[in-house]
């Protein structure tokens, strides 16, 4: 038995045998809403191989449970590639997703905006993204399997029901592209020009090794960043990781409506 389908039998010892229609991926400063589930919290530290709490601002422990009559799997938190150096960080929790039967997962996490219209508060739902690091989490892959074809890596039909939720809250959700850079030091404004003039929309730390990973896993996806802040250069904020925490609050009640909306859906 492989490590990933001990810990999902772990799982459903504890939290009942039922797979999770849809996966949360929370980010810096929005771990709250695991709290909002009505299920069991199982920590990290109890799922051998999970990422420790390595991040001020996320809540490191699974819940598996109900959430606006829909069965989730809640992830409160999330490790980075800036931690261990290592992009496949989350690899095995979502193994694990995958090895409970869910077949859908939404991420969040808080971003950099390079659009004078997306200030901080607002919310963008990713169309795409950019990964130019060369830091691909499937580097080491064995399997063919390892060629995942990246043109559908946000899902279509997942993305459209996110935008008609948020249209039915009355929240503006803004579409853009997202780029992923390593960190954990911030961008330079010489790198927030150079992301705009490659096309990007909105910079952060996070998600791109989750999308890719999860593609592989054969999970549909799609991920929403909350705003906290201006790139590096277009406005005169400081910006540090205490400004993301205490800006995530913003857009995060917005978030939380157009995910519950979308689960009602």
């Amino acid at each position: 038995m492989s490590k990933s389908d001990e810990l999902a039998r772990l799982i459903r010892d504890r939290a009942g045998g039922q797979p999770p229609e849809y996966g949360l991926i929370l980010g810096s400063g929005l771990g709250h809403l695991s709290s909002q589930v009505q299920g069991t919290a199982i920590p990290y530290s109890d799922l051998p191989g999970f990422p420790h709490a390595g991040v001020s601002g996320h809540v490191p422990q699974l819940v598996i449970g109900e959430l606006e009559g829909r069965r989730v799997a809640v992830f409160g938190g999330r490790a980075h590639y800036y931690e261990s150096g290592r992009a496949d960080a989350m690899r095995l929790p979502l193994e694990v997703l995958a090895a409970l039967g869910c077949r859908q997962l939404i991420l969040t996490n808080a971003a950099g905006s390079l659009r004078a219209d997306l200030p901080p508060g607002s919310l963008m739902l990713l169309s795409d993204h950019i990964a130019m690091g060369g830091l691909n989490p499937l580097i080491g892959e064995p399997s063919e399997a390892r060629f995942v074809p990246m043109t559908d890596a946000h899902d279509a039909g997942l993305r459209q029901r996110l935008l008609d939720a948020a249209r039915a809250e009355a929240v503006d959700l803004a579409q853009g592209v997202y780029f992923w850079f390593s960190g954990p030091s911030l961008e330079t404004p010489a790198e927030i020009r150079a992301a705009k003039v490659l096309g990007a929309d909105a910079v952060g730390m996070s998600t791109v090794p989750e999308i890719i990973l999860s593609r592989f896993l054969g999970l549909r996806c799609a991920a929403i960043s909350v705003i906290t802040n201006m790139g590096a250069g277009l406005s005169d904020e400081a910006i540090s990781h205490e400004h993301t925490k205490a800006m995530a609050p913003l857009g995060a009640a917005k978030l939380e409506q157009v995910l519950r909306r979308f689960l009602r859906g």
